[in-house]
């Protein structure tokens, strides 16, 4: 059973990958937990924050915005000295900004969902990319959404950031033509 290349390196990543990547997500916690987790992995491997995701969830509340979006400098400290995350304080604190612009964008469109998926038209893209190396890091997809969140306050959401964010939430069917997954998640597409 062959799949994408960088889903090799361990049983956390292999299981990611055929389970989740490219998978389409709805449901706005989730969606902001992936907000999140994306913009932690910046200038970090993916496989570091997939080690670290269970961490991720007890220490922000299981990604709960409301909870997260009232976090006082206390709490902030106190995530700082917390090895189950990566302990940055800029990432750390962008999380709590980023709950309070999530809360913002729930606001105006009813769900972060909306948001997201008008982007595309509300249609997954299917890419048919032959191997790693033709998948891009950004495209003028990605370059919009990051200019549009970055405008509403977010942050750690660059266009590279914002393109593995739509590939894991399924905006993008990037699994190679010859992964197992393509295929899957390409039916999984069609049928939402």
């Amino acid at each position: 059973m062959e799949r994408c290349s960088w889903a090799n390196q361990s049983d956390l990543e292999k299981k990611y990958h055929d389970t989740e990547w490219g998978v389409p997500v709805f449901e706005d916690q989730k969606l902001f937990e992936f907000i999140i987790l994306e913009g932690a992995q910046a200038g970090l491997s993916w496989s570091t924050i997939l080690k670290k995701r269970e961490g991720y969830r007890k220490a922000f509340d299981n990604f709960d915005i409301q909870k997260i979006a009232t976090y006082d400098q206390n709490k902030i400290e106190s995530l700082q000295s917390n090895t189950d995350i990566i302990r940055n304080k800029l990432k750390i604190k962008a999380t709590v900004t980023n709950a309070i612009a999530a809360l913002m964008l729930i606001e105006e469109f009813e769900s972060i969902h909306n948001y997201l998926w008008e982007f595309i038209n509300n249609k997954s893209i299917i890419n048919n990319w032959k191997n790693v190396n033709d998948v891009p890091a950004t495209t003028p997809i990605s370059d919009e959404l990051s200019k549009d969140l970055k405008k509403r306050g977010f942050k750690f959401v660059g266009s590279t950031i914002c393109y593995a964010l739509m590939q894991a939430i399924g905006m993008v069917n990037d699994h190679t033509t010859n992964c197992f997954r393509h295929k899957e998640c390409k039916e999984l597409i069609q049928n939402t």
